[in-house]
């Protein structure tokens, strides 16, 4: 390289480093914070990934370690496994062959990475994975493995969403969302390949589109997706408006759209595709589609689709077989059930095999896939379902956060966090009640066990917080009233600070410790008010903003000198809400930030400088179909932080999970994990609330969600 190339490149490097810097030196000049978050029923998934024989005796083995999350597995064939044996190169490996191999998605150490396992039969010490084998009517542990594992994709340094991974010969196919697409309220969500021996990396999905659920056909010659292709996310929570295209896997090139309408491809031969949809009699099934695909070209011909699995239970997440064409495996719900499983459904009798309900009736089974001789069917559910086993419940997890230096990332097994003025403690509400422990998870009690939502604390009085008696998400008109508590008394007591209880909440205090601002429904419209801290609204109340509209939320600047909210005053009743901020005296109104057309923007908290604001947003769209997952309100949510002018939005969560209710403290919590020193509640969350069974009639529909049309699902 000549010596003037070489200068410039130097110059063009000692560039970016010092625009790098500029960017986090004000963050890094307020000190060293924390910012913490709640994520519904997310920290006691505590998700392994598990197998069971497609026949034979039901002994189920775990083929996954019990470190914190893994899930959305895949078998990869043993030819594509051979070609990147050099991987393994570093490891000391049994001399026996493997049992099997598994890609699988994992969230540990504070990011998301997909990884490589090697299973085999150990011939040495006791190792953390045996199968299990029924002798004499019990189960007995008589056969050992060993694991080799291999992180393939993922960092630390640069966080994103990682899913459904597939291997095709040393290229690994997977979504990630670590490309902004640069537009507000679009997903990220895109299909990668990268190979593994070169670390090269091409984006298959086109720029400013998003695809979710890839699958690749036996082939390795085509990949189908999920994708709203050109007309992008409209804010479907349930199913997702999406279509099925597919395009050549090596570069991502011939991209048709083949389906329309549905979900989660799954390929059984080069031309047969299996998918789900949800139906206009609401039940999702399974559809199998025949595309005119012949000696590797896609051809002009008509897409024939039939409807495979029959009304009267929810059928979903399909996983086809490359071996055996006579049966594909799906998850389930079935009248009387509130539980997800696994079955086999014979495409040729028509008939289900239940797999994972004869062995635990009441644990959720999630997202099958088949191995590639069709012996095994592998899914994932929580580890701690069994007494025999021990989940991860984590009470404080610490993510990582590379944009932000100096800001320790947590999430909170709980809702609504707080902190104390000095940030030596954190109030938070667990349903239905409210609680308080010190930075460190340390100290948990409960201070109030009405059902409650928001909390915050007085800047004046020690051991003061706030918080709001009363359901959630309910009309104007309903009693909601907020409450002061003393946590410092041995036995909390607590104050009603508002009368009449026309939806009165999320209150927060000011720096000076005199007022408190909230949200209240009591002119027939929610609007933000103030009243004394001390007395509540008899010792004074003024009203701060007025109109036919939601402003709700609030949070005090550390200043005093602003009241930040979300509002959807520009589209009243629509769900859409904006983030605002105002003068404590009602003039100074500012609209912050918007998330696109139609989006939401909620929970505004300040920075302990004030210069930034911590949110949630769907600014960046969906990350995965919602039904992959347990139940969420709504299937989108991530972190943000803005500067208080709306300005430079960064990205600090990536999931396909709804983060939400963040809080900013002025101390450093220690970037390490806290667990329940009691355990915790291990496997306590829901399935998807809108796949629940009215055994009476139809499914029920919760008509305040948005979803994609139905289509009508005759043969």
């Amino acid at each position: 390289m000549k010596s003037s190339s070489l200068r410039a490149l130097i110059v063009v490097f000692f560039n970016f480093i010092v625009l790098a810097v500029l960017a986090t030196a004000d963050l890094d000049d307020s000190g060293a914070t924390s910012i913490v978050f709640a994520t519904l029923g997310r920290s006691s998934y505590s998700f392994d990934i598990y197998s069971l024989p497609i026949s034979g005796p039901a002994n189920e083995l775990k083929l996954t370690d019990g470190e914190s999350v893994n899930f959305n597995g895949h078998f990869p064939s043993f030819s594509s496994f051979s070609r990147i044996n050099p991987l393994l190169a570093k490891h000391a490996l049994p001399s026996t062959e493997p049992l099997l191999h598994l890609l699988y998605v994992t969230e540990r150490n504070g990011s998301s990475y997909i990884y490589l396992d090697s299973v085999f039969y150990s011939t040495g010490p006791r190792s953390i994975l045996e199968v299990p084998t029924e002798s004499n009517g019990n189960y007995e542990r008589v056969k050992e493995l060993k694991r080799v594992q291999t992180r393939l994709v993922g960092s630390n340094r640069r966080v994103s969403m990682k899913d459904r991974p597939s291997l095709v010969g040393e290229s690994l196919i997977y979504v990630s969302t670590h490309e902004d697409p640069g537009v507000p309220r679009a997903s990220w969500a895109a299909v990668y390949s990268t190979e593994l021996l070169t670390g090269i990396t091409r984006r298959l999905t086109p720029k400013r589109l998003a695809d979710f659920s890839p699958a690749v056909s036996p082939s390795g010659i085509w990949t189908a997706v999920a994708s709203y292709g050109e007309k992008g996310w409209a804010g479907d929570v349930e199913e997702l408006g999406t279509d099925i295209y597919v395009f050549l896997t090596q570069d991502g090139s011939n991209r048709v759209k083949v389906i329309e309408h549905g979900g989660w491809p799954s390929w059984s031969d080069d031309s047969t595709l299996y998918f789900h949809r949800r139906c206009e009699d609401e039940w999702w099934s399974v559809f199998r589609a025949t595309l005119p695909i012949q000696n590797g070209q896609l051809g002009v011909g008509p897409v024939a689709i039939q409807r495979v699995t029959p009304p009267g239970l929810h059928a979903f997440t399909p996983a086809a077989s490359i071996s055996n064409k006579s049966f594909i495996a799906v998850a389930t719900r079935r009248p009387g059930s509130d539980y997800r499983h696994i079955e086999l459904f014979d495409v040729v009798s028509n008939e289900f095999t239940q797999l994972t309900r004869p062995i635990s009736p009441k644990v959720h089974h999630l997202n099958p896939f088949i191995s590639p001789d069709a012996s095994r069917v592998g899914y994932h559910r929580c580890s701690g379902a069994s007494n025999d086993e021990e989940g991860n419940n984590l009470l404080l997890e610490n993510l990582q956060n590379p944009l932000l230096p100096g800001v320790s990332l947590f999430r909170v097994d709980g809702s609504f966090p707080s902190f104390s003025p000095d940030g030596e403690r954190i109030a938070y509400v667990k349903f239905p009640g409210v609680y308080v422990m010190n930075h460190d998870g340390s100290g948990v009690r409960s201070v109030i066990t009405r059902t409650a939502f928001s909390t915050a604390w007085d800047w004046k009085r020690k051991g003061v917080v706030y918080t709001s008696v009363g359901p959630t998400f309910a009309s104007e008109s309903t009693k909601v009233d907020i409450v002061s508590i003393n946590v410092d008394e041995d036995v909390p007591s607590y104050k009603q600070l508002t009368t009449g209880g026309e939806n009165n909440a999320f209150p927060s205090a000011s720096p000076d410790g005199k007022w408190v601002a909230f949200r209240s429904g009591r002119s027939g419209h929610k609007n933000l008010y103030i009243m004394d801290a001390l007395n509540g609204e008899a010792g004074g109340l003024y009203r701060l903003t007025e109109g036919p509209w939601s402003d709700t939320m609030c949070n005090w600047s550390p200043d005093g000198d602003w009241i930040a909210f979300a509002s959807d005053r520009e589209n009243p009743g629509s769900g859409s809400f904006e983030l605002f901020k105002i003068h404590p005296n009602g003039t100074g109104l500012q609209k912050v930030i918007q998330s696109g057309s139609g989006g939401r923007a909620n929970h505004p908290w300040f920075s302990p400088d004030g210069k930034y604001i911590v949110l949630t947003s769907d600014y960046a769209g969906v990350s995965a179909e919602p039904i992959s997952n347990p139940h969420h309100y709504q299937p989108y949510g991530d972190i943000f932080v803005i500067k208080s002018d709306g300005s430079d939005i960064r990205r600090l969560t990536h999931n396909s999970y709804e983060d939400g209710t963040p809080a900013w403290s002025p101390k450093y919590m220690k970037a390490v994990d806290v667990e329940w020193s009691n355990g915790g509640s291990q496997c306590s969350f829901e399935d998807c609330h809108w796949l629940n069974i009215n055994t009476t009639s139809t499914p029920v529909v919760e008509d305040h969600y948005s979803s994609a049309p139905k289509m009508q699902c005759a043969q």
